[in-house]
């Protein structure tokens, strides 16, 4: 079975893209005036590359003593990733607001002002930001250098739903057993490849919806996966040290530190999740794919790859179906968008509802109690472990 995407309407998205073709217009111009500027960084880096072009890590040398990198970056966890790298050497600011949902962000006149006045731009890409891709054209043969942080990940496609495919996989098994025939899958998982790129998962009857175009089709949140986020950390350290080589040897030091973290928050992941009682898990968007599978579990998203995404009354008999059937006691919803489908489902079915934190941004509550990436991801980790031993 498939849930019916919800499409968006054509005056919206066409709306949107000249809203994205406008402010590329605007940056293209601030860039071309900010190039004969005294911006630190000596060249632009194309994101064919995830790290500097080789002309500007040739000319690029350490910082002048008291000068820091001036950095933007797109979200949350681009943010935690690239301050742990640079530590003291750079400013760094988030555009995306706090306690505001970065799917359907776009940078105002301001935003595009700071990008063109800063020495890098750091951005999640995979689909993430979509107004990122314009900013970078605009930003050929400026100073600005550009790193996508998940360049050279393999991204997979996340408008299906895992447990479906589960089901179909099965139902075919049977219908060829009793035809005496083989029913040959090729779902290969090359766990050894597991640090480079995750899981192939990807579906040949996948189907995007309108609902999904901004992301293309395709899951951006690498970032919920630390073994996916220490490929970015190493992905950001590895531009930074290219366009910037007298600052190498420290970026290099703060990344294997953060890195150190992560790899033990990964260890933890793995131990605390092998031997659940159960592996599937219900939550209010489709944000957990890439963890699900670095972990052995099965994500069943209320909505597609947008939070703002309403399921429709078909989706909702759906989840509420498949949560009674296999006994789910928790519903998941997150922060920085209404939980109102989560409580819907969780009052049919008597289930209770708890937290898994997509960690798009910080809320107020967030920032006072100092949490984190780390702290947050943790208290995720903690969240799935009580919901699937029940």
């Amino acid at each position: 079975m498939k849930f019916k995407s919800i499409a968006i309407s054509n005056s919206s998205a066409q709306s949107t893209f000249r809203i994205r073709q406008l402010a590329a217009l605007s940056l293209t111009a601030m860039l071309l005036i900010s190039g004969c500027g005294n911006n630190t960084a000596t060249k632009a880096a194309s994101t064919s590359s995830p790290a500097a072009s080789p002309s500007a890590a040739a000319e690029a040398s350490s910082l002048p003593a008291g000068d820091k990198l001036n950095i933007k970056v797109s979200f949350y966890p681009m943010y935690e990733f690239t301050k742990s790298i640079t530590g003291d050497l750079a400013n760094v600011e988030v555009l995306v607001p706090p306690g505001v949902e970065p799917h359907d962000w776009e940078p105002t006149a301001k935003d595009m002002a700071d990008i063109s006045d800063a020495d890098v731009l750091v951005y999640n890409g995979a689909g993430m930001e979509g107004w990122a891709q314009q900013i970078v054209d605009g930003a050929a043969g400026s100073d600005l250098i550009t790193i996508e942080a998940s360049k050279g990940l393999q991204i997979i496609e996340g408008t299906e739903h895992e447990y479906e495919h589960e089901h179909e996989h099965s139902h075919e098994e049977e219908a060829a057993a009793e035809a005496g025939h083989d029913h040959d899958h090729d779902h290969q998982h090359d766990e050894s490849a597991t640090e480079g790129s995750g899981h192939d998962h990807s579906h040949n009857d996948t189907a995007v919806s309108e609902a999904d175009h901004d992301h293309g089709g395709l899951d951006p949140h690498v970032w919920l996966d630390p073994v996916m986020a220490i490929r970015e950390v190493k992905t950001i350290e590895a531009a930074l040290s290219a366009a910037f080589p007298g600052n190498a040897a420290a970026f290099h030091a703060n990344s294997d530190a953060y890195i150190a973290k992560l790899e033990k928050l990964d260890q933890d992941f793995r131990a605390g999740l092998q031997n659940t009682k159960r592996k599937d898990f219900i939550t209010q968007h489709a944000a957990f794919g890439y963890l699900a599978q670095q972990y052995g579990l099965t994500q069943v998203p209320i909505a597609g790859l947008s939070p703002e995404q309403e399921p429709s009354a078909a989706q909702m008999a759906k989840i509420v179906e498949f949560a009674k059937a296999n006994k789910v006691t928790t519903i998941f919803f997150e922060t920085l968008v209404s939980s109102s489908v989560a409580d819907t489902i969780a009052q049919e079915i008597g289930a209770k509802t708890a937290v898994l934190n997509p960690i798009e941004g910080l809320t107020e509550e967030d920032a006072a109690h100092n949490l984190d990436y780390l702290s947050l991801m943790r208290q995720n980790l903690e969240a799935l472990i009580q919901a699937l031993n029940e």
